[in-house]
């Protein structure tokens, strides 16, 4: 396969770092001092699996790549709106595009089939940038459960987990996801095809939606928040309206409160990805994770205090660190 990997970092960086282990094209696309390491050196991955080392193409211009088979969005929800109109020269008749984002994805609507068919989240998408510029026949959703930093430019460091699901928006069973399977299996990761890549989304999404924001304004770990006798209760609160919405939309999930809960304590000590964003000075994934379920719980009408609460204050927080340089 010719694959390109537009945003090289923790994600799309360790995804195709295996795809190239595995003897495909790939073409990395990056930024400042990673992309001139990798330029340099290649790329570095650290892994209690097994260190390995991969010289595929990288390039900080889009433009010079041409049209790929595959092309896997490394970047986080809010950059999406920004590289998606740069995406057009990667674009061939049959390009596959494949979202790794957190949260409610821009396409979630495209193919759905119910009576919110065709809807736009003006908090995942504003303007309908990114629905422009990716045809939704291409798209094919993907779902991260595996844990990666970059440690250093150039040098990616696998922490945990190896699993990308990934599904067709219809939830048909498709040749190309077949394929696209097949390949990321060759580089060592497990890759299951879903017919109900949505359902996955809101399971990993009542984890996220609840715990990340959270722990944005406490700084606690996950099995701080779990246990504590104050802010584990306001985490349930936060589930419960997001399972109303998602019962809304048609979904049952597989896993229950408790269950999640329980999970988050044996986790223990460790950081959410947007807690790791907000002390590295990085954008959180807010809209996306957050904000597109308020969004939803408003157009349904549902109320979600305990959500809305918890995401204006990570919003202002968002504010007041940009305003101070942070």
């Amino acid at each position: 396969m010719n694959v390109v990997v537009a945003g090289a970092g923790a994600i799309g960086g360790y995804i195709g770092a295996c795809l190239t282990r595995a003897g495909h094209d790939v073409t990395l696309f990056a930024r400042g001092p990673h992309l001139r390491a990798m330029e340099a050196r290649g790329l570095k991955v650290l892994s209690a699996d097994g260190d390995f080392e991969v010289h595929p193409t990288v390039t900080g211009d889009l433009a010079s790549i041409g049209p790929a088979d595959v092309v896997f969005l490394g970047v986080k929800a809010h950059g999406l709106s920004d590289l998606a109109p740069r995406l057009a020269p990667l674009l061939g008749s049959d390009t596959i595009v494949v979202s790794t984002q957190n949260g409610i994805p821009w396409w979630y609507f495209q193919c759905h089939g119910g009576p919110l068919e065709g809807t736009r989240l003006e908090r995942v998408d504003p303007g309908g940038a990114i629905a422009r510029a990716i045809e939704s026949r291409r798209i094919v959703g993907s779902i991260a459960y595996f844990a990666t930093i970059v440690a250093e430019p150039g040098v990616i460091r696998h922490v945990e987990g190896n699993r990308l699901s990934i599904g067709e928006p219809d939830g048909s069973r498709s040749d190309r996801c077949r394929q696209l399977a097949e390949a990321l299996i060759a580089g060592g990761l497990r890759a299951p095809m879903t017919t109900r890549i949505r359902h996955e989304i809101w399971v990993k999404l009542l984890g996220n939606l609840s715990f990340n924001p959270v722990s944005a304004l406490t700084r606690a770990t996950l099995v701080e928040m779990a246990q504590d006798p104050e802010v584990g209760p306001l985490v349930r609160d936060i589930m419960a309206e997001a399972e109303a919405v998602a019962a809304r939309l048609g979904m049952t999930l597989p896993v229950t409160i408790d269950q999640r809960m329980a999970g988050a304590e044996k986790v223990g000590a460790h950081k959410t990805s947007m807690l790791q964003d907000l002390e590295a000075g990085r954008p959180m994934e807010l809209d996306a994770v957050v904000g597109a379920v308020v969004e939803l719980g408003e157009r349904l009408e549902l109320p979600m205090p305990a959500t809305r609460a918890v995401y204006a204050c990570a919003k202002l927080l968002e504010r007041v660190n940009a305003r101070s340089g942070l």
